[in-house]
C-alpha cells in the first residue's frame, strides 16, 4: 500500500508558497509523500531549508527551498524561472492583520492584498504557460472560510480571501477546456502561528489561553481548531489525476462551519 501511495504523484513537480511553517509545510510534506518533487518558497529561508531537508529524508523525493518575498515583483518572476516547469501550484502564503475597521491602516490593507491576492495572480500567471504543456496540471489556492463569510476585525483579510475565491472561479472557467483545474481550499481556524497570534490577542483582553482557544473554535460545530494535515489532505486530493472533474470549487475544511 505504501508503495502505491508514494507513486500517485510520481513525476509531478509541485510549487508551494508559504511553505516554511503551518499549512504550507504540511501541504509540501503531503505532496512529497505522494511522490511529487517539491519546491518550497517563503521569506524565512532557514526554516524553509530545514523543512526541505526533513521532507527529503522522510519521503526520498527531490526538494528545493527558494527564498521569496511576495511583495517583490522581480523576485516572483525570478523564483518562477528558477523553479522551472511545474505540474502543481499551491498558492498558500498569506497574512491576516487584525484591527477594528476604523483603525485599519491603508498600508496594512495594501500589504494584505499584495500577498494574499496580487502574488497569487502573479505566481499563477508566471507558471501558467508551462502548466498548459502538461497532461494534467493543478492550481490550488489556499483561501479561508473568511472568503465565504464575514468575520469582524479582519476586514482586509476577509476582502482579500473573497478576491482569491473570485479569481479561482474566473480562472477555472477560462481553463475549463484544458487539462488544468483551479480550486480553492478554505480552512477555518487552524493550528498555525496565525491562530496562535489570534489566541494571544484574545488573551490580552483578560481571557485564559483555554478560553481564547474556545472562542476561536466556537463557530466550528466540531468545537475544535483544524489540523494543518487535514488541509493538506484536501489539497492533495485535488491534485490527484482522478480529481479532473473538480474545478472552480471553494472547499471548506472547517468542521461544518460553512455549509
Amino acid at each position: 500500500m505504501a508503495a502505491n501511495i508514494s507513486s500517485l504523484l510520481a513525476g509531478k513537480h509541485a510549487f508551494v508558497s508559504g511553505a516554511s511553517r503551518g499549512i504550507g509545510a504540511a501541504i509540501a510534506g503531503e505532496l512529497a509523500k505522494l511522490g511529487a518533487t517539491v519546491t518550497l518558497a517563503a521569506r524565512d529561508i532557514e526554516r524553509l531549508q530545514e523543512n526541505a531537508v526533513s521532507i527529503n529524508q522522510q519521503h526520498e523525493v527531490k526538494t528545493t527551498a527558494l527564498a521569496l518575498d511576495l511583495q517583490d515583483d522581480q523576485a516572483i518572476a525570478e523564483v518562477a524561472n528558477e523553479a522551472g516547469p511545474i505540474d502543481i501550484l499551491v498558492n498558500n502564503a498569506g497574512v491576516a492583520p487584525s484591527a477594528p475597521f476604523e483603525k485599519q491602516s491603508v498600508d496594512n490593507w495594501r500589504e494584505t492584498f499584495d500577498i494574499n491576492v496580487t502574488a497569487t495572480f502573479q505566481l499563477t500567471q508566471a507558471f501558467l504557460p508551462g502548466m498548459r504543456q502538461k497532461d494534467c496540471a493543478r492550481i490550488v489556492n489556499i483561501a479561508s472560510t473568511a472568503g465565504l463569510v464575514g468575520y469582524p476585525y479582519v476586514a482586509a483579510y476577509v476582502a482579500s480571501k473573497h478576491a482569491v475565491i473570485g479569481l479561482t472561479r474566473s480562472l477555472a472557467l477560462e481553463l475549463a477546456k484544458t487539462n488544468i483545474t483551479v480550486n480553492a481550499v478554505c480552512p477555518g481556524y487552524t493550528e498555525t502561528d496565525m491562530a496562535a497570534g489570534a489566541i494571544a490577542n484574545i488573551a490580552r483582553g483578560g481571557k485564559t489561553e483555554t478560553e481564547a482557544r474556545a472562542i476561536l473554535a466556537r463557530n466550528n460545530p466540531q468545537g475544535r481548531l483544524i489540523d494543518p494535515a487535514e488541509v493538506a489532505a484536501a489539497v492533495s486530493w485535488l491534485c490527484l489525476p482522478g480529481s479532473s472533474a473538480i474545478t472552480g470549487q471553494a472547499i471548506s475544511v472547517a468542521g461544518g462551519e460553512v455549509m
